[in-house]
């Protein structure tokens, strides 16, 4: 009986020490680390949530660029960091990417981690060169059976987000169409406009003023409901390819272990910063689309995309280093 009413004893005070932290959270500066360069996507998101956290949460929120190892060096250091809520990852779809690149990860997605919720969202426009006789994704499917092996697309790069998107393609619609990686998306863009390459999943911003110009033609978005940045633009699903559905995001994580408590005040303090209408008119003109979710969903959210990830770059016959 003593031993139980102990047990009781050290569950209580446990659950208390939580709740009291979590009354106390946060106690010091806020860090986010970001894996990539700043100026980059995952450093503006970071940034524009940083400034709306410190308004909530009252205390300094500083964004610590660690950039290296395609993101791998913040993250790891996330996943070694105090379960204490101080220190955050702003993640990008590309660490997700990352397990199906390399055969020894120094961590775990999502087991490492405390996901927090999504952020945003960023929509992929499929994008072909003019010269291409397909006014739509069905045409460029039936191209791609007559002609397999002929038509090519242009990438930032090899295990890319676009590099995926275009093999998801090819793996629904069965069709083979060939890869040509370029330094950056910037640089794939250019390739398909040029006539290099036929065509390119490109961000909305990266392929906007090239599609105004009339050097790319649009036929299709990458996610599975019409997405606000092109509404007029129908969706792969929509246009002969079920279930398709791939766009690029960024997500708030902590470490493993966060107490329930400050992981749900996190939730909150994103989900209320990120739907203001100024932040998703900021998070717009970004090319990207204000997207929050629970902890529970982010977590699924990373075990699917990270699971689908590795099923194409093996498709894709990407051997990890």
């Amino acid at each position: 009986m003593k031993g139980f009413l102990q047990f009781g004893a050290a569950l209580l005070s446990c659950g208390f020490f939580t709740h009291a932290m979590a009354q106390n959270y946060p106690s010091k500066p806020v860090r986010i680390l970001v894996g990539f360069a700043a100026g980059g996507g995952t450093d503006t998101a970071a940034r524009m949530v940083a400034q709306k956290l410190f308004e909530s949460l009252g205390q300094p929120v500083v964004v610590e660029n660690r950039s290296g190892s395609g993101g791998i060096i913040a993250t790891e250091a996330v996943a070694k960091a105090a379960p204490d809520g101080h220190t955050l990852l702003m993640m990008a779809a590309a660490d997700s990417i990352q397990p199906a690149m390399r055969l020894k990860m120094p961590y775990e997605l999502p087991k490492d981690f405390s996901p927090i919720s999504l952020v945003v969202t960023g929509a992929f426009v499929l994008v072909i060169h003019p010269s291409v006789p397909a006014r739509n994704v069905k045409e460029l499917i039936a191209i791609a059976r007559n002609r397999p092996g002929q038509l090519n697309y242009a990438t930032s790069g090899i295990g890319s987000s676009a590099h995926l998107a275009a093999e998801l393609m090819n793996s629904l619609a069965k069709i083979k169409t060939i890869h040509v990686p370029y330094k950056g998306v910037s640089q794939g863009v250019v390739g398909v406009a040029s006539g290099e390459a036929d065509m390119i999943f490109a961000s909305v911003t990266a392929a906007q003023p090239l599609i105004d110009s009339g050097r790319l033609r649009p036929i299709a978005m990458s996610t599975a409901k019409r997405s606000a940045l092109m509404p007029n633009m129908p969706t792969l699903h929509e246009s002969g390819v079920p279930g398709y559905d791939r766009t690029g995001w960024y997500g708030m994580m902590g470490p493993a272990g966060l107490p329930r408590d400050v992981l749900t005040k996190l939730n909150a303090s994103i989900v209320k910063a990120v739907n203001t209408p100024e932040m998703k008119a900021a998070f717009f003109k970004q090319g990207l689309e204000a997207e929050t979710n629970t902890p529970e969903q982010f977590t699924e959210m990373i075990r699917r995309e990270v699971e689908q990830n590795i099923k194409l770059a093996r498709a894709a016959g990407i051997k990890p280093q």
